[in-house]
């Protein structure tokens, strides 16, 4: 049988060598569908700008065999998102009408069961531009008098767009400048939901009854048109304002029609009358007509909270609510009211009517003890409210707390017998319920009420329900079990227990907080509990107490591996040790790394004694290339062994360097020629151009184009607004060039390389712009080659410096803030190219000076 086993694995081995099986590798994402890139918000990541409702086609290409199963996930975007969901497992992601809640990361996973997943992402950003809103308010103040009282108005428009909307206000047809009329003041306000902009107008004047318009724009992105609203502003325009034709509770009998109608007494421009519900939709037989609003056949369904709401965008809206009761059973009463006319005749009616149908008033009263309900939360209650009186009235349930509605989500409940059921009772349920007569058991008489508390008793809530407690062996720990709150508030006990057995303890008051103090010591770790009881119920505060060390976290951004042999790497593991100073000192740490499940390293290593935040590292080698390895770290101290962490290593090659050549790198492409931004300088470099250009960005500096003028031609800059402060600094980095040390012209034993690139330093706040050479060595060395500060005009301009470098370098362009925020900086063209710089004076096509 072993036989056997031997020669089917030396098959599958023969296999694996002549078919290729290898990992998935070089994943990257094609966009096939609708697109329009228009902005690059970091230039470290790729990212598609489409408009909102056209087509997203993503292609995840990748090279593996057997053939990989690629997956699409998305982890940025809308919480309602479906898709977040869901994986999809296609090759191509196709989202039809993609609307602006889809915008966010996207992710495409290749798998094949061979290596590590190959994995891409990009950053899908939605354009859009809504309609915008105008409304007109008037300034707090005295009300009583007409809308103008106060002779100031606020214009306020806001729309929903992406990127930033720019607004232009209108009066006619003439743009309002604000520094030209010291009648109008325009800002954003704070605190609000989406773009606004703010027209305010001073002590009203005769020209300031016109039309006014609002345009939004977002500078046609992505062919997205302007969109506009214009409101008459007239000395009649008045907020709305409405009247009933019912009450605000209005009972009917099941089977007949409903007519509840809004009657607009006031508002210019007329108002708009809309009808909502709630809970749920207008029933399917109700017909708006004008502001009535008519039910045909009434169920017990068609109950509910009727909202009749008239908007004509000046102030606030004006609402008015009617409660909808319809009867479960139908039961006619024939009501009769005396009038001032004709008194003797309704006299001689009434007698006869109370002589052949007694008649009496209702009597509502709470039963002895019922004033107060107590009920264990999770059970089932009844409040009741005893009704007498011919005919006897249904009763009616709510809240006290007009505010909170009753546990079944309606405002009010109504009662043939007058008792309230009320099934799996939580605590947010207590309260005051207050029970009251229907007004309609014959007499035209005030509604009689009464109330009843209910009481829900419920367990002890405790912190912490889990604490995990270390400590040094031999300290003293103190545990505390806090009582939050509790109904009763009475604690009939607590009881602490370790592994689940009882421990003596002196007897304390129940009232006072338990805790429990001890000397850690080998023999006492272990799981703690607390268990508080008020009568109705029990808590528990558990803690897991030990001098056990926290595990170790390792840190992921490590050197790259490095190839040792042909076969073999080596690898830096490193690692911070998380609170060491908790537990007792730790004297090591064991390592272990095994390869599919197969020890290939178990030992001991001795360590300095860990300090928070301070990293740690071991070089693993002998690794055998391609293969990975799963790494388990765990601390040691005199106690013990800590918690073990565990993390996968894998052999990458590293980045293939480019050699300094004749190209010119213009940023045109998103992956901006390999440049990349410095993580330890404050902000970044922007790649921009003149279409994706912030509708809001400071204006009189920085370029208006590339240095070739196109509108398309993009270039990188840095952006000097808020939060920018002086002296703040962004640098970018070239690619490294791999170059050797060689000799040069006679006299020197360097090659000179030139760097050539276009610079605009246009603005009264302009800082300092640097270029440095970052040599690559056992230590990295930046030396200045180039500078120069403050404004210099609006035109691109060239410069050359020449460098000898002495091995592998970088050109770091380093761009300083101003006093200002009219500082921005901007580069263009940038090449590297072997040999020294052309020494001559010439006219470039922009008809510039070379420096």
């Amino acid at each position: 049988m072993e036989l056997f086993w031997i020669l089917l694995f030396s098959v599958f081995l023969r296999y694996v060598q002549t078919q290729g099986v290898y990992a998935p590798a070089n994943a990257q994402i094609v966009h096939s569908g609708q697109t329009c890139v228009v902005k690059e918000d970091n230039i470290s990541e790729r990212i598609y700008t489409i408009r909102e409702g056209d087509t997203l086609v993503l292609q995840c290409l990748v090279k593996g065999h057997p053939r990989p199963q690629v997956r699409w996930t998305k982890t940025a975007g809308s919480a309602s998102d479906k898709f977040q969901e869901t994986s999809i497992f296609n090759e191509t992601l196709r989202i039809p009408n993609i609307q602006r809640v889809q915008g966010g990361r996207y992710y495409c996973k290749a798998e094949n069961g061979v290596g590590v997943a190959a994995i891409k992402s990009i950053r899908v950003d939605v354009q859009y531009l809504d309609k915008p809103v105008l409304t007109v308010h008037q300034t707090v103040g005295d009300v009583r008098g007409n809308y103008y009282q106060e002779k100031t108005v606020f214009l306020r428009c806001t729309v929903n767009s992406n990127p930033p909307a720019r607004f232009i206000w209108k009066r006619g047809n003439k743009p309002i400048e604000q520094s030209k009329d010291n009648g109008v003041d325009i800002y954003e306000p704070l605190y609000t939901q989406g773009e606004t902009k703010v027209l305010k107008l001073k002590n009203l004047r005769p020209q300031d009854f016109a039309n006014y318009t609002c345009q939004v724009s977002v500078r046609n992105v992505c062919d997205i048109p302007d969109s506009s609203v214009t409101f008459r502003l007239t000395n009649t325009t008045t907020p709305p304002a409405l009247k009933l034709s019912v009450n605000e509770t209005y009972v009917v009998d099941p089977g007949q029609d409903v007519t509840l109608s809004c009657e607009v007494t006031a508002g210019f421009p007329t108002p708009t009358v809309s009808w909502s519900r709630y809970p749920g939709s207008l029933p399917q037989r109700s017909m708006i007509r004008g502001g009535s609003l008519t039910l045909r056949s009434v169920t017990p369904t068609d109950a509910g909270v009727y909202n009749c709401t008239a908007v004509n965008n000046v102030g606030n809206p004006a609402r008015r609510t009617v409660n909808l009761i319809v009867r479960s059973k139908c039961t006619r009463f024939y009501t009769y009211f005396l009038k001032r006319s004709d008194i003797q005749k309704q006299y001689i009616l009434l007698l006869r009517l109370f002589s052949s149908f007694p008649v009496i008033p209702p009597v509502l009263s709470v039963p002895v003890g019922g004033g107060v309900v107590n009920v264990s939360e999770g059970g089932t209650s009844e409040l009741v409210c005893l009704v007498d009186g011919k005919p006897r009235p249904p009763v009616l349930w709510s809240r006290a707390n007009k505010d909170l509605p009753m546990p079944s989500g309606d405002w009010v409940v109504e009662t043939r017998d007058g008792r309230l059921r009320l099934t799996n009772v939580t605590r947010d349920m207590m309260g005051a319920y207050r029970c009251q007569t229907a007004p309609y058991n014959g007499l035209n008489i005030k509604r009689r009420q009464a109330q009843v508390q209910l009481n829900v008793e419920y367990p002890p809530v405790v912190d912490p329900v889990l604490l995990d407690v270390r400590s040094q062996t031999f300290s003293t720990v103190n545990l505390r079990c806090l009582i939050l709150k509790s109904n009763p508030n009475r604690i009939a006990g607590a009881r602490w227990y370790r592994n689940g057995l009882p421990i003596r303890t002196p007897t304390v008051d129940p009232q006072s907080v338990p805790q429990l103090r001890f000397k850690l010591d080998t023999t006492n770790n272990g799981t703690y509990e607390c268990r508080v009881s008020n009568g109705v119920g029990t808590s528990t505060c558990t803690f897991i107490v030990s001098a056990q060390p926290y595990n170790a976290e390792f840190y992921y951004d490590t050197p790259n591996p490095i190839r040792t042999l042909k076969n073999n790497y080596s690898y830096i593991l490193q690692w911070t040790q998380k609170e060491p100073g908790a537990v007792d000192k730790i004297i090591g740490y064991w390592i272990n790394v095994q390869q599919n499940r197969q020890t290939v390293l178990s030992k001991q290593i001795t360590t300095k004694e860990p300090v928070k935040g301070v990293l740690m590292s071991y070089t693993l080698t002998d690794l055998r290339i391609p293969l990975s390895y799963e790494v388990s770290l765990t601390p040691i101290t005199s106690f013990g062994t800590g918690n073990t962490v565990t993390r996968s290593i894998q052999y990458s090659e590293p980045y293939t360097y480019p050699r300094p050549s004749d190209h010119v790198c213009g940023f045109e492409d998103i992956r901006i020629c390999g440049f990349t931004q410095d993580r330890s300088d404050v902000f970044d470099w922007t790649r921009q151009n003149h279409l994706t250009q912030n509708p809001k960005r400071s204006v009189n500096t920085g370029p208006d184009t590339d240095r070739s003028g196109t509108k398309e031609g993009y270039y990188m800059y840095i952006e000097t607004s808020r939060p920018r402060q002086a002296g703040d600094r962004a640098r970018l980095l070239s690619p490294l060039y791999n170059v050797t040390a060689a000799r040069g012209p006679t006299g020197t034993t360097r090659t000179p390389y030139c760097v050539s690139f276009y610079y605009n330093m246009n603005g009264k706040h302009i800082g300092t712009l640097n270029v440095l050479m970052r040599v690559k060595s056992i230590a990295t060395v930046d030396s200045a080659i180039w500078t120069l500060s403050g404004h210099q005009g609006p035109e691109w301009r060239k410069a050359d410096a020449e460098i000898y470098p002495s091995g592998p370098f970088q050109v770091v362009f380093e761009g300083i803030r101003g006093n200002g925020f009219e500082g921005d900086i901007a580069i263009d063209d940038v090449s590297v190219t072997k040999g020294k710089c052309k020494q001559k004076d010439s006219v470039d096509k922009t008809g510039l000076y070379h420096q």
